[in-house]
């Protein structure tokens, strides 16, 4: 009994950072979209609720680009970070601790 707890716990870690870098996946084809449609990035400002709302009237936006217009959390409920580096997109979750850094189940997953 004492091995099934920690072999479910890792599981349960596994799978919410699995179902992380799916959700980032498809945070990203809905970037691209956006971008096709817009010519342009969501910029920092604008953020990830650009995909879903176009509050600032940006010409081309046909969203929304996420299903049910939701933005989706990450494996531990909470939102995904978003920025822009040098023209390129960083889309982070700050992993199971929800701060910055970190090793294990702790690390920042993102891209």
């Amino acid at each position: 009994m004492g091995l099934v707890g920690p072999a479910a716990m890792r599981q349960l870690q596994s799978s919410r950072v699995n179902t992380t870098e799916a959700q980032i996946g498809q945070i990203r084809t809905a970037i691209d979209i956006f971008t096709i449609d817009t010519g342009r990035i969501p910029s920092e400002g604008e953020g990830l609720q650009a995909l879903v709302t176009n509050a600032n009237a940006v010409p081309g936006w046909n969203g929304p680009y996420l299903r049910d217009g939701t933005l989706p959390m990450d494996g531990w409920s909470r939102p995904f970070l978003y920025a822009v580096e040098n023209g390129q997109v960083r889309i982070i979750s700050l992993g199971a601790d929800g701060q910055a850094g970190g090793t294990g189940n702790d690390a920042d997953i993102g891209r």
